[in-house]
């Protein structure tokens, strides 16, 4: 990513905006008002966001059937920036049109706009419904809630089945659906999922569905669960016929041991009837655990970063002697290539328990047999850095491609370890363009496909423009042959746009994209973080909010 052109990047010398968080919507009505002379309306809400003053629908929920007091199973997921006022707007309608698509003849039953700061704040938000011109839609209210599922850590698939259900219907079988509650620390109940409707089938088999973890359970597996069993009834009236309670942890475990059923309990039936057992008997046929990993997770993993550094020695950069060099060292006050390198490498060196670095240089005559070996801290790099100044004669041409395959071949023995034990940065400094360019883009499109990130910082007033090619955010890279970079690893960044910035600034704007590259690589590899793959085997990384 190359600095400023992407949403939330930094104004010369600003550290950049956090990521967005992720938000989950959850919507119900009461009261609503009745349009239809027969039955109750047929409510659905539209969302629309606000984007540069226009009105754009997000989505929509399903259509509840004959209900003035409609709780909707639809959960709408969005992005939260809390450096934006981000305007949305619910619009109630009763739906005459196919299910969940609307059309013209829809009744509007009323609407409300907020933002999705003031829902987020309130977590709960209950507002009244409003007609055209301002209008209340008498007592109709609307209430979102909000979750924050940044932190979840993954999602589940499950499918259900009933056999031997309550029959509640004369002239035909029941037509069941499923229901499944999460229970709120104020027990409060929280409609999580709400399955399709099974026609005239007392042994329904219900689709499978997906749900994260934060909305099934809030994370936590001993939450208790309640699942409801319904006739379904096109007016509205449905008939109850069961319910039962469970934790996501003893799904888990009743599924491992291939005992995962329920008796479904009408509570009524129970006192009345002396040899009552149940309403028939729910069964989870299916339990697919996908978990998602965060930078954390690979971290606390044991997963070490490993920092090469590559210096550009070349004669552009003017000779060591001179105080207009670039590579001048002043005693009072580091040149632009020392504070890039401290900036970064004090970050870096936290995650590499050696704490050794690889210190490399390009462009330059050395004496035979001058090595610099693997300095030991982000201050032994400096020491070598200034000790081979006087060494070396300053040359050309800027060839990055071998400093980059030279890494790789690092990161490439580290992927045949299948594990997700280290992964390689390498950060280049240098004054200008590079020379050997096709090279370079076929060496990253080749390093894209392993365990490491390249980070390109721009040293001096050198016009840098060329550099954006190597940059993944206006498009995909492409080698010279035409093939795509597995994965968007380069990030350039020109020095100058942060000269005045403090060294965290500087390192946090250079070091933004590496968390999400390090999940993004483990996710398309699928492996978990170190120690955990055994104990979750349905588990496999995916990319973190």
């Amino acid at each position: 990513m190359s600095l400023g052109r992407r949403r939330g990047a930094a104004a010369p010398g600003v550290v950049p905006a956090p990521r967005a968080s992720k938000v989950e919507l959850r919507l119900s009505c009461r009261h609503l008002l009745d349009r239809d002379p027969l039955t109750k309306s047929d409510p659905s809400v539209v969302l629309l966001q606000q984007s540069q003053g226009q009105w754009a629908q997000v989505g929509r929920t399903e259509v509840v059937r004959s209900s003035l007091h409609p709780v909707f199973s639809k959960v709408f997921t969005l992005d939260y920036y809390f450096e934006e006022a981000q305007k949305l707007r619910f619009e109630v309608y009763d739906t005459h049109g196919p299910s969940g698509l609307g059309c013209q003849d829809d009744d509007f039953l009323g609407g409300m706009e907020c933002t999705l700061g003031q829902i987020v704040a309130q977590k709960k938000m209950t507002r009244p419904l409003l007609l055209k011109f301002g209008r209340n839609a008498g007592k109709s209210t609307i209430t979102v809630i909000a979750e924050d599922i940044s932190g979840n850590n993954g999602y589940v698939e499950l499918s259900f089945r009933a056999r031997k259900l309550d029959d509640k219907d004369l002239f035909s079988k029941s037509d069941p659906f499923l229901e499944l509650f999460r229970v709120n620390d104020d027990l409060s109940e929280q409609l999580v999922y709400r399955t399709e409707v099974v026609k005239n089938n007392l042994s329904p088999v219900w689709e499978p569905f997906k749900v994260s973890l934060s909305s099934l359970c809030c994370c936590e597996e001993t939450r208790p669960l309640k699942g409801l069993v319904w006739d379904y009834d096109s007016r509205g009236k449905h008939d109850f016929i069961g319910e039962f309670s469970t934790t996501f942890l003893e799904m888990q475990t009743a599924f491992a041991e291939d005992q995962a059923q329920w008796d479904c309990v009408n509570a009524k039936y129970k006192q009345k009837k002396r040899n009552y057992k149940n309403s028939g008997v729910v069964v989870l046929a299916d339990l697919k655990l996908h978990r998602v990993y965060s930078f954390l997770d690979y971290i606390m993993g044991g997963c070490r970063i490993h920092c090469t550094v590559a210096i550009d020695f070349t004669a552009s950069n003017g000779d060591p002697r001179n105080s207009c060099s670039l590579h001048y060292i002043n005693p009072y006050q580091p040149n632009e290539y020392l504070k890039a390198l401290v900036s970064v490498g004090e970050i870096c060196q936290d995650y590499d328990s050696d704490k050794r670095f690889s210190a490399l240089g390009f462009g330059a005559r050395i004496p035979p047999k001058y090595e610099v070996g693997k300095p030991r801290g982000i201050q032994g790099v400096v020491e070598a850095y200034q000790n081979c100044l006087p060494r070396v004669q300053l040359y050309g041409p800027t060839n990055v491609a071998p400093i980059i395959s030279k890494v790789a071949r690092m990161a490439a023995a580290e992927e045949r370890t299948g594990e997700a034990s280290q992964y390689y940065i390498l950060l280049i400094l240098t004054d200008g363009v590079v020379t050997d360019m096709a090279d370079t883009r076929e060496a990253i499109v080749r390093a894209s496909h392993l365990p490491m990130s390249i980070i390109i910082v721009g040293v001096g007033n050198a016009d840098f423009t060329d550099m954006q090619i190597l940059d993944g955010d206006d498009g995909v890279l492409r080698s010279p042959r035409g093939e795509p970079a597995l994965r968007d690893i380069v990030q350039f960044v020109p020095f100058r746009e942060l000269k005045n910035a403090s060294p965290a600034a500087l390192a946090k704007c250079v070091l933004a994209e590496v968390p999400k590259q390090v999940v993004e690589y483990y996710s398309h590899r699928e492996l978990p973080p170190r120690g955990l793959g055994a104990h979750t085997p349905e588990a496999g990384p995916g990319p973190a909010p």
